[in-house]
Order: C-alpha cells, then structure tokens, then sequence
C-alpha cells in the first residue's frame, strides 16, 4: 500500500524544471555584469566554475595574458581582488542555497495537503476506499513519529508499583469516593480521572504460584495468588463462600460436602425442579445459556453449570480483601466487578437467559425498585430471575417487619413487570419473565415504558432509569424459540438481519477465525524465544488444550474468536470486549451465547490484577489510533500488563507499522516478544509476546 507522505521530493520533474529556469536567471544577470566589464577591456584574473550537478564552486587560476569564458562560467576582470570576488561568491552560494530550501519546502508541503485534499474529494469516487486506506495509513505514521518521539524521553527504566496496588483496581476508591461526598452507593461505582492511570508494573505477590491447569484449578487454588486471610474463609456466610476448605497454602472447593446440608448440586437441582425440569442438565433444553450471578460468592454456582455448558458471569462490587470478584477468576470462571447502585450494567438489554441472586445484600425494596427495573432490562423474553434470601419467604411466621416488607414489596413488583410467579420453596423464589410484551400495556400501575430514545443498546455509564427497557428491540425473542446451544452460536440469517450483518459475512468470518487460531495455538509455547536451533527431525510440541483458560479479548468484532476457540476444543472462556471507541456488536455476540461487556480502554478494565492467562486484540491499534484519544498507547499496554497473569500470553494483530512501534513498547514493559509475518496478509503480522514471572521480594525478618 502507498503511503500518504513521501520519502522525499515530491513532484521531481518540476523541482528540476524550476531550479533549471533559477540557474538561467542567474546566468542572465552575471552576463549582463560580464557586458559592463567587457567594455573596460579588462582581462580577467580568476575564472568562477559552477557545476549545477554538483552544488559547488571550484577556482581555477588563467594566464593573465589570455582571456577565456567557460561554457558555464564567469569572467571576471583582473582589477577585482580575491576579497571581493570572496563576497560575491558567498552572497550568490547563500541564494541559491536559500531559493533551494524555499522550493524543497514548498514542494513537501504541496505534496502533503495534495495528499489531504485527494482524501476528502474522493469520498464519493470510484477510488474512495484506496484514498481512504491513505489517510489511514497517513494517521498511522503520525502516531509512529509521535510515539517514538517520545522514545528518548521514555527510555528510563519502568518503576514497579507500590505493595498497595497489587491487589487493587484503579478507579476504585471507596474512600476518597466518600471524602468527595458521593453516597447512596454512588461510592461504590467507576470514577476515572487523570490520577486513576498506573504507568507502572504490578508485581506478583512474593508467595505468588502460577495457577494450576483447568479443571483443576477449578476446585484448587493457591491462597499466596489472593487478597485473602483464613478469617475471612472461615467467616465466609453465604451459600457458595461455605464450599471452602483452607489447607496449608491452598483453598480447595467442593460441589458436594457431608459438613454442610445444602451443597451446590441439590441447590441447581432444586432450581431446575423450580422451573419444571428433571435436573439442572435439562436448562440447555429450556432455552437457558448465560447467566447472570448477582453476588456469586466465590462462584461455585457458575462452576456446578459449566459443566452442563452454562456460561455464568459473576458480578460483585469491588472489595480490597476477600473478593468473589478475583477468586472467582483466579478459579478460572467469568466474573468482573460492576454495580448497578446508581448505573447501569454495562450490558444491553435483553442480555441474559436467567438472573440470579442469593444473599447478595441488595436493598431490593429501596428506590422504587429501581434495581428489580434494572435485572428486566438484562433479562430476556421467558427468563427467569431466582432470588434465594432470608426474606423470601414472607409467609412464614415470626418475621422481621423490615424482612416482611422488603419479601412483599419484591413480590408485588414483580407483578407489575409481568413476571409471572413459578414456584418457591423455603428461601428460593423463581420468576419467569412474561415473553409478551404487550403485557405491560394492560397493566393499570407499575414502572412506565421507556421511550424508544431511552431504550439504547449501549448502556455504558448511563444512570439507572425507572422505566422498562427492551421492549422496543428488535432483539425480543423468547428464549424458548432462540436454537438451543450450541447451535446458537451460528445466528441464522432472520437473527442477523436484526444486527444489520450479512450471513456471509458471518460464516466468512468464523472460517477466518478457525484458520487463526490453528496458527495462533501453535505459537503458545516458550519455544519461540528459545535461541537454540531445533534438532533435526523434531517438531516443537503442541501446547495442550488447556494451555489456558481466562481469555480476554480486547476487540472481539462479532466474537468470532471465541466461536473458534470452543470449535477447536479448547478449555477456555472469552470476556469478549467490545470498544467503545467502535461499533457495538456486543448485543450480536451475547445473542451467540457468549459473554461480553463494553468498554473505554482509556480507563482501567473492571477486574483484579494478573486475572487473564490470554489477552488478544485484532485491529485494536488501528482502531484507536484513528480516534482522538485522551489517553496513549503506553497507557494501553501498561493496562494490558496488569490484567495478564504471569507467563500469560499477548497476540496482538495489526498493520506491520503499529505492529513495529507496538514492539518497541512492549521492551519497556519486560515482555518476551516476537513479530511474526503473515503469509496469507502482507500488510499485517502478528505480534507474540509473554510476560516473564516478576514477584515482589518478601520482607527479610
């Protein structure tokens, strides 16, 4: 592809014609001086040779007795002495030397806005789409030269964060939150400002072990990898915390256990018989796939579902010590930290097949039931919400009045959403979200609808609204005529007309993703930055398919990479996020079964430090470079580091200039890293890196 600006002259044949007339010019008025002299008679001294190919003066000495003119040259009579003719020499090289500069500059110039001017004219032309890759292309190396600009500057050895940050979560201070005099949960939400950014690198914990391999580390992790004391395991009081087992230096977990009386299999079993199903293996065939987990715990429910492919997505506030949030994750399952206190979840409407909530705390009675609003808008046609609370069952005798209030005002609003009561048994309540939506027209009292401007796809940073949402989507299907997983992930063309995407472009994007990853995987070994040449004979081993498990990716298109991770056969799961910065196919990739969220990668993602063994990114750089952004690369990348696990790895794709100046980047960072061409794709590689195991060092006693 041509780049915008040109390595030099541009326009060579009129720069030359131009300098050519220059020269004539001169020539013309040192004859015409050479006429005034000639009428003296006086015979010259010295003889003045300039070649124009050359750029220079040379002096040649004649006989006195003769007179000659050369073909270029000047003669210049014998009564001028050496110091004038100096002069002249110097005032004549200074002018060319000038008049040359103004021409060169003139002519870049030219050249740049022609470049410009050639890109907003065509926009309507034929050759639209190659001008448009120029201007592309023209941002990009603006961004190279502004970057690596700052190289020299930036080159100082990167500074480790304090002890403090390695466990926090940048823009999240409950404290300075209060002292600002945010409250009523406002506290607890996202506040990014210029003092949240961590330009430096979060060291391990100095008894940090990296994780055990999926499905182990399910059931065990190392308590040195968490903000965690013994106390607060065994105080754990709810459900899914009491599942824990403390032994030396690990926290084990158990579905079933003969200590306790209600174990996580009879809980799910218990939902699914709520619903009207034989066992929780039978929620696939119900028209369930994700679910939301308000208040998970530790996550043992979501861990119980995976195993009949339900996909849970844990979600708690952000807690310094004891998080669900990031043991959760370190078990290898979905979860991220939002609250919805104040505003909304960062999830369109209509987002999830079932919603659940066990002791989570929620105050659901408070607001006008501002937050019951909030799970309608996330829950799909035919969902269900299961609630399980000390003060669900308000029915029963010698109740708290607060807790009877708070059971009746639940079960109230619920009807005013069209939730239609299933069943409830002891502490569990289940609800079936009505799948028409025109229930809410012949209700006489309850939460308006929302207006269609109100009822948006992209939630991000939009405070709670009293109103019901999704009911003016496209995207209202029940759950129940969706395909049943795993068919889902493939939309049909109907579904995908909704998103305004062809199905050829759908399948040609799969088929595109499947090649990638059979490349991709085979890069995943330490190997490649091995310097030692491979034996003859041998071929590098295939990492295994567990080589990992948390997978983020940081532009995920239409979640096509994740389509291609489970067609491989790959243990893993993908936080699938989509920029703010680009368009929002997020809905289209929660319609596929998967789980995502939308987000400002100018701003600290939602989640705990070293939580992600895979971070990959496709057209991230490009995308954010041709934006005006409030925030650098450098930013980006330090992010990047906080999120991936040590020994995690990093691919990113992109043009082979973001993908040089990304290089230079990751140097600074410690990465292990390695450009790698692509065969199919001159215009792109790939850019592999691993971050090495750096642990804080314990303090000597």
């Amino acid at each position: 592809m041509s780049r915008p600006l040109h390595r030099g002259f541009s326009g060579g044949g009129r720069l030359s014609g131009d300098f050519h007339d220059f020269l004539e010019d001169s020539q013309m008025k040192f004859k015409a001086e050479k006429e005034d002299f000639d009428k003296n008679r006086l015979s010259p001294d010295h003889r003045c040779s300039w070649n124009p190919f050359h750029f220079m003066f040379t002096y040649t000495t004649s006989s006195p007795s003769k007179q000659s003119v050369h073909e270029n040259g000047l003669v210049v009579p014998d009564t001028f002495s050496v110091v004038s003719s100096r002069k002249r020499y110097k005032l004549t090289l200074f002018l060319l030397k000038f008049s040359l500069f103004v021409t060169v500059f003139l002519a870049l110039m030219g050249s740049f806005w022609w470049t410009i001017s050639l890109t907003a004219a065509s926009r309507n032309q034929t050759f639209r789409g190659s001008y448009r890759r120029l201007q592309e292309q023209l941002v990009s190396d603006l961004w190279d030269i502004g970057e690596l600009s700052l190289g020299a500057s930036r080159t100082k050895e990167t500074e480790f964060c304090p002890i403090e940050c390695e466990n926090h979560i940048p823009c999240f201070n409950i404290s300075e939150n209060l002292e600002s005099g945010l409250t009523q949960g406002q506290q607890q939400d996202r506040h990014c400002g210029p003092t949240s950014k961590q330009n430096c690198l979060v060291l391990a914990p100095s008894g940090y072990k990296i994780p055990h391999r999926w499905p182990t580390g399910r059931d065990v992790i190392w308590i040195d990898n968490v903000k965690i004391n013994a106390q607060e395991v065994l105080s754990s009081g709810s459900l899914t915390k009491r599942m824990m087992l403390l032994d030396d230096d690990q926290i084990s977990f158990s579905f079933a256990s003969s200590m306790i009386d209600d174990s996580i299999e009879d809980y799910s079993h218990q939902i699914a018989e709520m619903i009207g199903l034989r066992n929780e293996s039978y929620l696939v065939q119900a028209g369930v796939r994700t679910v939301l987990d308000i208040g998970c715990g530790f996550g043992s429910l979501g861990a119980h579902f995976f195993q009949n492919h339900l996909l849970t997505m844990c979600i708690a506030n952000y807690e310094s010590s004891g998080s669900q949030v990031e043991i959760t994750l370190e078990r290898g399952l979905p979860a991220m930290v939002a609250s919805f206190t104040a505003k909304k979840l960062p999830f369109p409407s209509l987002s999830f097949d079932m919603v659940h909530s066990a002791w989570d705390g929620i105050a659901w009675n408070h607001k006008d039931g501002i937050h019951l609003i909030e799970v309608d808008r996330v829950l799909r046609p035919g969902g269900y919400f299961v609630w399980t609370s000390s003060v669900a069952n308000t029915r029963a005798s010698g109740r708290k009045k607060d807790s009877s209030n708070t059971g009746d005002f639940v079960r109230d609003f619920a009807k005013d959403l069209c939730w239609d009561l299933l069943s409830q048994q002891d502490k569990t309540v289940v609800w079936k979200k009505s799948s028409n939506k025109d229930c809410h027209a012949s209700r006489n009292h309850g939460p308006s609808v929302c207006k269609v401007g109100h009822d948006v796809e992209s939630p991000y940073y939009h405070p709670l609204e009293a109103c019901i949402g999704g009911t003016h989507s496209r995207r209202w299907i029940p759950i129940d005529e969706r395909p049943k997983w795993p068919a889902r992930a493939t939309l049909s063309s109907k579904e995908l007309a909704v998103h305004g995407v062809p199905f050829d472009d759908l399948i040609e994007d799969d088929l595109n993703w499947k090649s990638a990853v059979r490349n991709y995987w085979s890069l995943l070994s330490p190997l490649i930055f091995s310097d030692h040449p491979k034996r003859p004979g041998i071929e590098d081993p295939i990492p295994p398919y567990n080589m990992v498990r948390n997978v983020l990716d940081m532009n995920a298109h239409f979640g096509g990479f994740n389509s291609a991770l489970l067609g491989a056969g790959k243990s893993v799961w993908v936080m699938n996020v989509v920029p703010t910065s680009g368009p929002n196919h997020l809905p289209l990739i929660l319609d596929r079964g998967f789980v995502g969220v939308l987000h400002d990668w100018c701003e600290a993602f939602p989640t705990y430090p070293r939580t992600y063994d895979l971070v990959h990114a496709e057209g991230f750089l490009s995308l954010e470079t041709s934006k005006r952004r409030r925030c650098s690369m450098h930013d980006v990348f330090f992010e990047m580091d906080r999120l991936l696990r040590p020994e995690g790895w990093v691919i990113l794709r992109d043009t082979s200039s973001l993908i040089e100046a990304a290089r230079t980047i990751t140097t600074r960072l410690k990465w292990e890293a390695r450009v790698v061409e692509i065969e199919s794709n001159s215009d792109e590689k790939l850019l592999v890196c691993q971050k090495p195991l750096i642990r804080r060092q314990s303090n000597p006693s």
